[in-house]
């Protein structure tokens, strides 16, 4: 597998691929789909917040992830958020996911904490980051849109 930072030419493939993981049971909740073409636009262009990457296999095209960072006080360092990452359902079952952990670990050496979040229903994923030491934290989050 290859992984590359998202380019805007990368746009027609990953953002319908962006809509399929919002509609399964890896989210919980509605999204505007403006928010999520919106969400694209900062990854491939400001990079300041948000970076974007493609998995490649030898089909093309395996997923996505987006990961941020900011200094997390509890850590005293870097937190690195894997914001969202989605195989196309071809590319399940190959070791990818596994893939991307360890390539996001190596790449990033400089964090203190990888954060996560995974929905009750989304049990399979649950357990792909529990054998990578990923745990649950006891908090409970909320927010406020504005």
């Amino acid at each position: 597998m290859n992984i590359r930072k998202m380019t805007a030419a990368d746009e027609p493939v990953i953002v319908p691929m962006v809509y399929k993981f919002y509609e399964s049971d890896a989210v919980d909740h509605p999204v505007p789909r403006e928010n999520l073409r919106r969400t694209f636009h900062a990854a491939v262009e400001d990079g300041s917040l948000l970076d974007g990457y493609v998995l490649e296999d030898e089909d093309g095209v395996a997923g996505f992830a987006y990961l941020s960072a900011y200094y997390a006080c509890e850590v005293g360092g870097v937190n690195m958020m894997l914001e969202e990452i989605y195989l196309r359902p071809e590319a399940r079952g190959k070791g990818y996911g596994t893939e991307f952990l360890k390539w996001m670990e190596r790449q990033f050496p400089e964090v203190r904490r990888f954060r996560l979040e995974v929905t009750e229903s989304n049990g399979s994923a649950a357990r792909l980051y529990e054998q990578h030491g990923y745990h649950f934290l006891g908090y409970r989050q909320m927010v406020k849109d504005v």
